[in-house]
């Protein structure tokens, strides 16, 4: 029997939240491209929850969200990602203005469709 793509692949047009814990013991997510690539990660959360919440209604609300762009003082380009006027969310470095248009142009366009994986209880131990 013959698939174009995966049975599991949902669609490979979107992109993905990542929810994982920082060193500090907080929590995070972060918005990947399609290809993978981090677009924007969150700010921390002490509680679990609220993270995965935050999760949840900013992918009801990407559309009508607001991006700030900034340029540092090296050069490069980033955003902020707004909500009723709190920042929820900072981009990584661009090189060019036109790039960082292109994430948001991304985070609106699949962003409502991203499927959530959640890393944070994984304890990675690494053994020589």
């Amino acid at each position: 029997m013959f698939f174009e793509q995966p049975f599991f692949v949902k669609d490979k047009n979107m992109g993905t939240f990542v929810i994982s814990k920082r060193f500090s013991g907080d929590y995070k997510f972060e918005f990947t491209s399609r290809k993978g690539k981090t677009i924007f990660t969150s700010n921390a959360y002490e509680l679990r929850m609220d993270c995965e919440t935050d999760v949840e209604y900013l992918r009801s609300v990407f559309e009508s969200c607001s991006y700030v762009k900034f340029k540092t003082s090296k050069g490069k380009f980033f955003f902020r990602v707004v909500v009723e006027g709190r920042v929820v969310a900072t981009s990584r470095k661009y090189s060019t203005e036109l790039m960082v248009q292109k994430g948001i142009d991304e985070i609106v366009k699949y962003g409502s469709k991203a499927e959530i994986l959640d890393f944070a209880n994984n304890d990675f131990e690494f053994i020589d």
